[in-house]
Parts: C-alpha cells; structure tokens; sequence
C-alpha cells in the first residue's frame, strides 16, 4: 500500500489541472470551410480565394489577422474568433463580417 501525504496529494493535483488546461486551450480545432456558420459567413481559409462577383465589398488586403473580431497577434497563422466558438480561424482567412481593426 503506498501512502501519499498531503503535500504529495496537491502538487500531483495541480500538476494534473494545470496540464488539462493547456491542452484545452491549444486543443481549439481549426474551422472547416463547410461548416454551416462558415458557410452562412462565407468564411474562407484564403482571403485571395474570395469570390469577387458574390462578395463585392471584399478587398484582398482583408483578413482575419487585420479584423477587430481576431484574438490573436497579426502574425499569428491562426487565433481564436468570436463568431466561431471553440474553434480557430486562419490569419489569412476572411468572411464578410470583416471590421477592421482600429
């Protein structure tokens, strides 16, 4: 039988908490292009691939790294977005709830 004394018990309990936190918050799948609130924003991994004709308002200067709604760095390849919850857009992504950022 193995006895684990108190201080024993909460270092491996912070150790175990603090891991499953960092996995959670890296672990934010990348979006998928076909998913349904990608497609109603028309969200694309490459702002260079925008259709032109559908989304006339669309410049290709425009991307996610540059928007207001991005959460991470501009150079960041990928951050989180508020439109997509749990989820990671690409820097060089857009959709046409694109602001720009201030």
């Amino acid at each position: 039988m193995i006895h684990t004394n108190r201080r024993v018990f909460i270092f491996q309990a912070i150790t175990a908490s603090t891991a499953l936190l960092s996995t959670q918050a890296m672990g934010q799948a990348k979006l998928d292009e076909k998913d349904p609130q990608a497609l109603a924003l028309g969200y694309l991994n490459d702002t260079t691939k925008v259709d032109g004709k559908k989304y006339p308002k669309h410049a290709p200067v425009q991307k996610c790294a540059n928007c207001q709604l991005y959460a991470g760095k501009p150079a960041d390849a990928s951050a989180a977005c508020p439109l997509f919850a749990g989820k990671q857009v690409a820097g060089n992504g857009w959709c046409t709830a694109y602001v720009k950022k201030a």
